[in-house]
C-alpha cells in the first residue's frame, strides 16, 4: 500500500474516532440531563421518529430502522408505550403482517413537552463549543457522511468490526 493510502486510512480513521468520541460524550451529558419524567430517552426517540413521519405514524419496521436498538427491544418499547397510550398499534392495511405505530395525540402533547426541554440540552451541550457557522458546517458535513455511508452499507451479515487503531492502518 503506497504512503498517501495510508495516510489517508488514517486520517479517515481519526476522524470516525474523533465523531465517535464526541457523539458518546454528547450522548451521556443529554442522557444525564434528560427531562424523564413522563418518557424515558429511548421512549423518546420512538416519539420523535414518529412525529417527524407522515400522520405521525409508520411500520414498526421502518421504525426500528431509525433506531439503534433491536427489533424485539423496539417491540418491548412499544409495548410499554402502548400500555401507557403514548403510542397505538393498528394493523397495517397493505400487509397483513405489518403492523402500524401510531403516536397519539397524547403522545404528541407529551413528546412535546419533553422537546422543549430537550432541545435546550442539546442547544447548550452542541452549541457549547461551536459557533453557528460551525454548527451549520458540522450539520452539512454529518449529512454527507450519513448519505456517503449509506449508499456503502455494509452487506447483510457482513461482520462489523472495532474501530481500528489508527497507528496499525
Amino acid at each position: 500500500m503506497d504512503e498517501t493510502r495510508r495516510s489517508e486510512k488514517a486520517t479517515a480513521v481519526a476522524a470516525w474516532e474523533a465523531l465517535f468520541r464526541a457523539q458518546v460524550t454528547v450522548m451521556r451529558a443529554l442522557n444525564a440531563e434528560f427531562p424523564g419524567g413522563e418518557i424515558s430517552f429511548n421512549e423518546y426517540d420512538v416519539c420523535f421518529n414518529l412525529s417527524t413521519q407522515p400522520g405521525r405514524r409508520c411500520r414498526m419496521r421502518e421504525l426500528t430502522g431509525h433506531l439503534l436498538l433491536t427489533q424485539p427491544s423496539v417491540s418491548r418499547l412499544v409495548e410499554r408505550l402502548t400500555a401507557r397510550g403514548i403510542v397505538e398499534k393498528q394493523p397495517d392495511p397493505t400487509d397483513a403482517r405489518g403492523v402500524i405505530v401510531a403516536l397519539t395525540a397524547h403522545g404528541f402533547d407529551v413528546y412535546r413537552s419533553v422537546a422543549v426541554q430537550h432541545a435546550q440540552t442539546i442547544a447548550d451541550q452542541v452549541g457549547a463549543g461551536l459557533s453557528d457557522t460551525e454548527l451549520r458546517t458540522l450539520t452539512e458535513l454529518c449529512t454527507k457522511l450519513r448519505v456517503a455511508a449509506g449508499s456503502t452499507a455494509p452487506r447483510r451479515g457482513a461482520r462489523v468490526t472495532a474501530t481500528p487503531d489508527p497507528a496499525t492502518v
